[in-house]
């Protein structure tokens, strides 16, 4: 069993700590739950702006969010290193809430998102160690990426459905996309919900430093999308003030007019062609790839994928590579979209490789 043996006794030990902890009447939620507590109060997990490095690691990530002029930020993420107390593991998700419960929605996500992937994996894990028809070590790839690819699929649809049935927050018109990575070793899973984007920087034979996008922008005018919407009676059209703009809107009514077409919540066009169901990939990290962003819309709105490698590769001090890209992508939109609100501009920049000793601290947060 090898890897995978020592990673589910690792996890599953993790796990049986909490229980006791709990006196035993915690279930594997309870136990993601405790774990996240724990990894607050160690400072490996951040959910504002600023930067986690954990000593010895090395990963660094950086970590920005501003708010835009349409009043309260609906953005927020989450970097979570040592994820599920494993030493090659890390957590990064982006949420971008809109409508007039947006940003409830988005941290409800945030929450909820890491914590039940958490246990939903550990679960997977558990099923395939003890099936007898599946060997874990003759195809690790194909086995490790059908785990992750399974719990994302679980997780999703766990997380839509409660977040219908809470009582405190009103989702029928108002919702978030979620773009979350799982940096586990030499690989990274992507699942992605909405139009928020991945893209990674790796170096090319030339030596410069290239962009590669990883995610689909899961935009209503995509073909397949599209489809699926209108076989549902929802409909897909711009509004005369916006060309370009296409917009997912119910059969009979001028609503909601939402600009992507899979989100949590909305439950408003969920049977109109909307979806919560993420896209999962997978990529394996050699030596050349360097980081990756995480982003919001509001980025990607006006900066290309290539100038973002080139503004965080080009930052100086890695703690600071976010900020200013999301001050970039501020400029950007105030110079390309005037007389337009700016959206909420978030985005987190992860580092693959150690950072210099200077720059290596805890989780500091900063204020947006």
């Amino acid at each position: 069993m090898g890897h995978f043996s020592s990673m589910f006794n690792g996890l599953a030990k993790s796990f049986t700590i909490r229980k006791v902890k709990s006196n035993g009447n915690g279930d594997g939620r309870e136990a993601a739950e405790a774990m996240a507590k724990d990894a607050k109060k160690n400072e490996t997990i951040l959910r504002s702006s600023g930067c986690v490095n954990v000593d010895g690691s090395k990963i660094f990530a950086s970590v920005f969010s501003r708010r835009g002029e349409k009043g309260v930020n609906q953005d927020c993420c989450i970097v979570w290193e040592e994820f599920g107390c494993q030493a090659d593991m890390t957590f990064c998700g982006i949420f971008d809430g809109h409508g007039q419960w947006g940003h409830f929605v988005a941290k409800k996500v945030r929450e909820s998102m890491a914590t039940s992937l958490l246990c939903n994996w550990q679960e997977t894990l558990a099923q395939c160690s003890l099936d007898p028809d599946i060997d874990l070590e003759s195809d690790i790839k194909h086995q490790r990426f059908n785990m992750w690819k399974h719990s994302y699929l679980k997780t999703c649809a766990v997380v839509d459905q409660e977040l219908e049935q809470h009582r405190k927050i009103d989702s029928f018109y108002s919702g978030t996309t979620a773009l979350t990575i799982v940096r586990q070793g030499e690989h990274i899973f992507v699942a992605n919900v909405g139009d928020s984007r991945a893209v990674l920087a790796t170096t090319a034979d030339d030596g410069s430093l290239v962009q590669v996008q990883l995610t689909v922008d899961f935009k209503p005018n995509l073909p397949q999308e599209t489809e699926r919407i209108l076989q549902c009676r929802g409909r897909v059209f711009c509004l005369d003030d916006e060309p370009g703009v296409h917009r997912v809107w119910q059969p009979d009514a001028e609503s909601p007019g939402l600009a992507m077409s899979r989100a949590f919540g909305d439950y408003c066009v969920k049977n109109f062609g909307l979806i919560s169901v993420p896209e999962v990939t997978q990529r394996h990290l050699t030596s050349e790839d360097q980081f990756v962003i995480l982003a919001t819309d509001g980025v990607w709105d006006v900066i290309s994928n290539q100038e973002a490698v080139q503004i965080v590769s080009s930052t100086p001090d890695r703690a600071k590579a976010a900020k200013r890209l999301v001050h970039s992508a501020v400029h950007a939109w105030k110079r390309k979209r005037k007389g337009i609100a700016m959206d909420d501009i978030s985005a987190i920049c992860l580092f693959f490789h150690s950072p210099p000793q200077s720059q290596q601290v805890h989780a500091v947060s900063t204020p947006k």
